[in-house]
């Protein structure tokens, strides 16, 4: 990575997660961080712009502006958008960076964005984020996958990262997180459906009360009223998820259905924007 500054790393989508790692990332001495966001300009980017000038945070006017010169530049935008978001990296990056891409997204479209990305020059790794950022923070599980994880993960654990190599291959480490959302996201959706018609039957007390008795171990009016709040605030991205991981079923010649309706459960349940509900 000659020429390049091993603290200068560059964020392509600055929303949570985002904001989120680059707030952890510049509390270490000598660390650089510059971001683009789609929506950065413009009166609807304002509360972005505000929050960047916040942080420390460079906001460039382009993608590419944002990774020049970066050592690392991490995709964090939203699983539909990581593959175009690649694609179009594969035009300004240059030999030697490193494209992390965190976004939830199948397996397939990790390959897909993996091959745009190297044939510029630069090395693509691909990142599951494995529970929400916001109480950990930059030190959030990620797994780690392609022919440069190892070295990327002992590079940015040594900023306070925590990602953790398991595969050289690029997918594995996707299908890992999907196989696991599919359960998570599953039973968060079938919580607040059953949550919901106990409510208008009146039987909550009683329904939990037999819940319980079949798995004590579980504060089931906990549950419900925690995994209401995580479909509410997180059912967007969720859901997007959640088509990402009927994908890979169906890469695999399997039935999707299950995990679309989960995603259509997901979509349902959140909590309208305010951008939507002004």
């Amino acid at each position: 990575m000659a020429g390049l500054n091993t603290e200068h790393i560059a964020f392509i989508g600055f929303g949570e997660v985002g904001q989120t790692f680059a707030a952890g990332l510049l509390c270490r001495e000598g660390v650089r961080v510059t971001a683009f966001d789609i929506l950065g300009g413009g009166s609807a980017g304002a509360r972005l712009r505000a929050r960047a000038a916040d942080l420390g945070v460079t906001l460039a006017e382009t993608a590419a502006g944002a990774a020049e010169g970066a050592a690392f530049v991490i995709s964090a935008v939203t699983a539909s958008e990581a593959e175009a978001v690649a694609g179009a990296a594969g035009h300004y990056l240059r030999p030697g960076q490193v494209f992390l891409d965190v976004n939830s997204a199948a397996p397939s479209t990790k390959r897909r964005a993996a091959r745009q990305v190297e044939a510029a020059g630069a090395d693509y790794v691909e990142g599951a984020v494995m529970a929400p950022v916001l109480k950990p923070g930059l030190a959030v599980p990620i797994l780690a996958g392609g022919p440069r994880a190892a070295e990327t993960a002992a590079r940015l654990n040594a900023l306070g990262m925590n990602l953790t190599p398991v595969a050289t291959e690029h997918g594995r480490a996707s299908a890992m997180k999907l196989c696991r959302s599919i359960m998570i996201k599953g039973i968060e959706a079938l919580m607040v459906d059953c949550a919901a018609a106990c409510e208008g039957w009146d039987v909550t007390e009683p329904v939990f009360a037999s819940l319980a008795e079949t798995f004590p171990a579980i504060d089931w009016p906990a549950l419900a009223e925690n995994m209401r709040e995580r479909v509410a605030t997180h059912g967007v991205r969720r859901a997007a998820e959640m088509r990402e991981a009927g994908e890979m079923l169906a890469a695999l010649g399997m039935n999707p259905a299950l995990v679309l309706a989960v995603a259509e459960a997901q979509a349902r349940g959140a909590r309208p924007r305010q951008e939507d509900a002004a």
